[in-house]
């Protein structure tokens, strides 16, 4: 005989509800710490009840139980038997308890707020930080509700808590995922320790327009790379144990599309098809639910005219059902009640109700389902067990955290004082930033800097303190980055005469997170002195780029160039001294291609957090050898975009002698600088390409020889094109990379091995297809400088 799970549990809900006598007004009584463990106490004598009466069965068929019917799962039915419908949908609710708000500031009745907090009617919260902060919230809820439920901190930990890392498009430059996952791990160390258990990261989104400000919260362009990347993220947030109090959970984000966002506007529509969408958008998401991310966010846009927060086949259709993922989906700063702007509900209650039946278990400042759920349950508009299944969820995952066991755990100011900013950290920040760091010109070997008498340090960023930082700071201090300047004199001050001058300003009034950045166009004062500095020096370096609330969320640019008075200045400064090294700061891909013709040297260095100058001084001094990779293609014109070297051939690809093929009249179809491009003070060179097939595997065999006398390290790159299948495949497909170290002289022989599910794509239902036929091997430094071979499989 063999027991049916979900029929005890249902016989173990029965008996609690039969049996359910204790007084309301005694529970109260008892102290606050203990009604959690009076309420579950309770439910299992009633659980011993239902067992004894199957045990005989139970010993019988124990085989047949499922694995997952372990205590927490039974824990987390015993609390939700004990549940009101206002104190489930309470767990639904999360509000935002701190000065960082990142949607628009609604009217909000703090005193209606605060009693919700007493009656158990919210159950996470974002943006309140600090250990002591977070511990007095959380005392006041245990303390306070009637079964005393813990609440989940959250917070937009993006690349770093306090010790900043590089913005995640600068890491994702490194192509290095130990140094990915390290780097997520020390922000999950600092984060847990502030009181925080759940970081609204990694964003998994696919781009392919620079002038989407949020590029910077990504990977880049290719699904591929983004794949492992969040993997590399996941992991290295969640740690293996999400109980351990140093691991915070992970959310994948934005479930999907916004990084297709129509002209790279923010928050704009979205408009694709399948292929697209299971080919290039999904798959990050698809690796994120595999590395058993603990949740996801859905997006602002709407595909197709239908809201990603009431999508059905995106939620519950695909993410639920065909991935299996069990975890929690939690909407985007209001983007429930968003879905009235969007045209396809008419009021905030039928907003609630599509995001429930879509699929969403948690509203963030939307007050839409604390508001209306309740009633849209009692008149059938939304059925209970939608609702307990997304507060199993929630509750489970507090479970994994382990706050039922002590909601206390991750409250301790000595361990707060002791993590955050610690050195240690500040020296893995250092070493992953250098890392970062993309060399893309350096014809006249200015670099490294050597036999340099007199070096000039100009530009606006040459001394900023805070744009390193980045956007999505976290927790950082303000002016607390090692600024360009700082670690040019550290390193060289006492080899070279260094002189300053800042040029000109990058901005005027405010400059954060909370306002509109203003660029300055007019004030050409400081150029006399600039020009001055550059005539007595041997070489100048030119700090120049994006603020960093330049890119970021709501930080569309229409126009990426270098902003304000930047080129005019580099102009200026070229008449009168040609040697320049041009070191960029930005959060994006830029259109330089003035700056790619003229200056002979040219640094892609981001915003690469708290140990930015050092860094940076690293690299330009030649004490570390730059073996950054672009994640991302850079544009010769912003009329290119979206760029991405995955694309389809289309029906006329090349100029075969007419004008009549795809192309634009006044710029090259090419790139400026290509995905996976990114120079080195070593020469790699790429011979022997040999393709051994089975009917189990392809081995791709390369050699790599450093031809320099340095050593370095260069990213060696595999891409596939599938010649002729059922759906048009792209030109190339990145399906393998490897980080070599060579010395010099030194040639190594590097092997990929691939299946045949390698090689396969995703039809428009989303299911994996293999089709046979003819493959192009393309093995290289970068996606254009390629040596390929094709087989037949």
């Amino acid at each position: 005989m063999s027991i049916n799970l979900e029929s005890l549990v249902y016989s173990v809900r029965m008996a609690s509800a039969r049996r359910a006598s204790t007084d309301e007004s005694q529970l109260r009584t008892l102290p606050a710490a203990g009604r959690f463990h009076v309420a579950f106490k309770k439910q299992t004598m009633h659980m011993k009840y239902i067992f004894f009466i199957f045990i005989s069965s139970l010993i019988i068929s124990c085989q047949d139980v499922e694995k997952d019917a372990s205590d927490a799962n039974l824990k987390v039915d015993s609390l939700l038997s004990e549940m009101t419908l206002r104190e489930k949908i309470g767990q639904m609710n999360q509000y935002s308890v701190g000065s960082e708000m990142t949607g628009p500031n609604a009217s909000v009745d703090h005193a209606e707020r605060y009693q919700r907090f007493l009656n158990g009617e919210v159950g996470s919260v974002l943006n309140t930080l600090g250990a002591r902060d977070t511990r007095k919230l959380q005392k006041m809820v245990v303390d306070s509700t009637r079964l005393g439920i813990p609440l989940i901190f959250a917070y937009d930990v993006i690349h770093g808590y306090q010790t900043m890392f590089p913005i995640p498009l600068g890491e994702a430059a490194s192509w290095d995922l130990e140094a990915i996952q390290l780097s997520a791990s020390i922000a999950a160390k600092e984060a847990s320790s502030a009181g925080i258990q759940w970081t609204f990261a990694p964003m998994v989104d696919i781009s392919r327009d620079a002038r989407w400000g949020r590029v910077m919260e990504g990977a880049g362009e290719d699904p591929y790379l983004g794949s492992l990347i969040a993997k590399a993220r996941i992991k290295g947030f969640q740690g293996n144990d999400l109980s351990d109090k140093h691991t915070i959970a992970a959310c994948a984000k934005h479930f999907a599309g916004y990084g297709f966002a129509e002209s790279g506007k923010d928050y704009n529509s979205v408009t694709v098809g399948k292929n697209t969408l299971h080919n290039v958008i999904l798959p990050p998401f698809r690796a994120s639910v595999e590395s058993n991310v603990a949740t996801f966010m859905n997006a602002f846009n709407d595909i197709d005219g239908i809201p990603s927060t009431s999508n059905l086949y995106l939620l519950r259709e695909l993410l639920a059902d065909k991935w299996n993922f069990d975890g929690v989906v939690v909407s985007d700063w209001n983007s429930i009640g968003e879905i009235i702007n969007h045209g396809v509900a008419s009021d905030r209650r039928e907003a609630a109700m599509k995001a429930a039946i879509a699929g969403c278990d948690v509203d963030m400042e939307g007050d839409a389902f604390v508001n209306h759920l309740e009633q849209l349950i009692l008149e059938g508009q939304v059925s209970e067990d939608l609702v307990d299944e997304s507060v199993r969820q929630i509750l489970s995952l507090k479970y994994e955290l382990g706050l039922f066991d002590n909601p206390y755990k991750y409250f301790d100011e000595e361990i707060e004082r002791e993590l955050i900013g610690h050195p240690a950290h500040k020296k893995i920040s250092r070493e992953v930033a250098t890392k970062s760091i993309v060399l893309l010109k350096n014809e006249q070997n200015l670099l490294p800097l050597a036999n340099v008498k007199k070096l000039g340090v100009i530009g606006p960023l040459a001394k900023d303190k805070d744009s390193p930082l980045g956007n999505w700071r976290a927790a950082a201090k303000s002016n607390t980055a090692i600024s360009l300047y700082e670690g040019i004199q550290t390193r060289l001050g006492n080899q070279m005469q260094i002189s300053y001058a800042e040029g000109c300003k990058l901005s005027i009034g405010p400059n954060n997170f909370f306002n509109e950045v203003q660029i300055e166009q007019n004030d050409k004062s400081g150029f006399e002195e600039a020009i001055r500095v550059a005539r007595t020096s041997d070489v100048v370096i030119m700090a120049l780029g994006e603020t960093a609330y330049m890119s970021g969320e709501a930080r569309s640019r229409a126009d990426i160039g270098l902003p304000g008075l930047q080129l005019d200045l580099l102009k200026e400064i070229y008449k009168v001294n040609k040697n320049i090294v041009l070191v960029l700061m930005n959060g994006r891909p830029l259109s330089i291609p003035w700056e790619a013709d003229n200056i002979p040297t040219i640094v892609e260095a981001w915003h690469l957090g708290s140990e930015a100058g050092n860094a940076i001084a690293d690299v330009l001094s030649g004490d570390v050898n730059p073996s950054g990779k672009l994640p991302m293609s850079f544009p010769r014109h912003v009329g290119q975009l979206p760029l991405y070297y995955n694309h389809l051939n289309t029906g006329r690809p090349n100029n075969e002698g007419a004008v009549f093929y795809s192309h634009h009249m006044d710029v090259e179809n090419t790139p400026l600088y290509p995905f996976g491009y990114g120079l080195s003070y070593s020469e790699f060179e790429y011979s022997d390409l040999v393709i051994k097939q089975s009917s189990e595997e392809i081995n791709v065999l390369i050699t790599v020889t450093n031809t320099s006398d340095v050593y370095g390290q260069e990213v060696v790159q595999v891409y596939i094109r599938d010649i002729a299948a059922s759906i048009s495949r792209p030109v190339l497909e990145l399906k393998g990379f490897e980080k070599i170290g060579l010395e010099p002289g030194q040639a190594k022989q590097i092997r990929f091995q691939f299946t045949k599910e390698d090689l396969s794509y995703f039809d428009t239902n989303g299911n994996t297809v293999f089709e046979s036929g003819e493959f192009l091997i393309s093995v290289g430094s970068n996606s254009q400088d390629l040596i390929s071979e094709s087989i037949t499989l």
